[in-house]
């Protein structure tokens, strides 16, 4: 692990390649269920394909300057559905259809039996990024609260039993992604935001349970959404669901601030945390100024001690052309460089 002061990462994705994916399918939603149409490579070639793209997007990070790589989630249609679809209890060939309060319908994977992990789903993944680099590694998983909100529960009937039979099998799965040698583990629970009132009674007791027994650093990472499916200009300025993440035994919490202009002042209420800090808007389709992402740093160190916090994008960076992305951690770890030097 870094030891030098504002180390920087990824969230998580970054992007595929034209080649791997088609964009333009991609681009339409965040699939809950399989989207093999997407992929360009046809099995048996796919794993090859994607194993070739995550070489190319661990390099990108490097050549950029991250300090804890990840391995940019090549190999999944969205952070989420190739982890839910792989275990058993889930039919996500016979989808039920979600319709959010606009309207908008989305086919999510229906839970029909007990959940259970039928076999590691992300140990190849994690076993490739560690053989490809010698930077500390992170490696992604969907949060089990998370999870439970984007299907449908044909089997507990109950919100919480469905959000803890995820956590037994995230838990499972972190513990394996640990012993393949991740050096920091990261669940993803954006959905927190979506449900508070479910949230304040059982997330943090399904967070826990799925970090039970991991040594390495742990991060739960918020958000809003990714900027290319949830505009800017609908996204709130504060979290209905953070505050709380105070009681939760991972020890980082990772927030989308620069898009939103977050109040950087509800940090205080996680002073016990590490603060992963969003500082690159992932809605500018622009390379921001190096200044301005330094500015947005020592915001986040008006709050937060050097040695707490994390530079890091807002979010995945999976909907952005590559040159943008590449773009802005070159600028964001300048940035990181710069404020370093003026706390020396």
């Amino acid at each position: 692990m870094p030891r030098h002061l504002l180390p920087t990462t990824v969230v998580g994705s970054y992007p595929q390649p034209d080649w791997l994916v088609d964009r333009a399918m991609l681009a339409k939603s965040v699939p809950r269920i399989r989207m093999q149409g997407m992929w360009r490579i046809q099995r048996p070639l796919l794993d090859d394909a994607q194993d070739d793209a995550t070489i190319v997007a661990i390099h990108d990070m490097e050549q950029a300057g991250i300090d804890i790589v990840s391995d940019g989630e090549i190999r999944r249609e969205s952070y989420s559905n190739r982890f839910a679809t792989a275990l058993d209890g889930i039919d996500a060939d016979n989808p039920a259809i979600i319709v959010s309060p606009s309207g908008l319908k989305t086919p999510v994977p229906r839970v029909v039996g007990p959940i259970r992990r039928k076999y590691p789903i992300e140990l190849r993944d994690m076993e490739f990024l560690r053989r490809n680099t010698s930077r500390a590694a992170k490696i992604t998983l969907p949060g089990p609260f998370t999870l439970a909100q984007q299907a449908q529960d044909d089997f507990y009937r109950d919100d919480e039993a469905l959000a803890m039979a995820f956590a037994e099998v995230v838990n499972a799965e972190a513990r394996d992604l640990q012993r393949a040698g991740a050096d920091v583990i990261q669940l993803d629970e954006p959905w927190v935001r979506n449900n508070p009132p479910a949230a304040r009674r059982f997330a943090v007791k399904a967070i826990d349970r799925a970090l039970d027994h991991i040594t390495v650093p742990t991060i739960v990472h918020v958000c809003f959404g990714y900027a290319a499916i949830v505009p800017g200009s609908s996204k709130p300025t504060g979290y209905p669901f953070l505050s709380e993440l105070a009681d939760c035994c991972a020890e980082q919490i990772a927030i989308e601030a620069a898009q939103p202009r977050l109040d950087l002042g509800v940090l205080k209420d996680l002073s016990a945390k590490t603060i992963v800090l969003g500082v690159l808007d992932l809605g500018d389709p622009e390379v921001e100024p190096v200044a301005v992402i330094a500015a947005r740093i020592r915001s986040g160190l008006n709050i937060v001690a050097p040695e707490h916090l994390v530079v890091a994008p807002d979010c995945g960076m999976k909907y952005l052309p590559r040159a943008t992305a590449f773009g802005k951690l070159q600028a964001m770890c300048a940035a990181a460089a710069q404020v370093r030097e003026e706390l020396a």
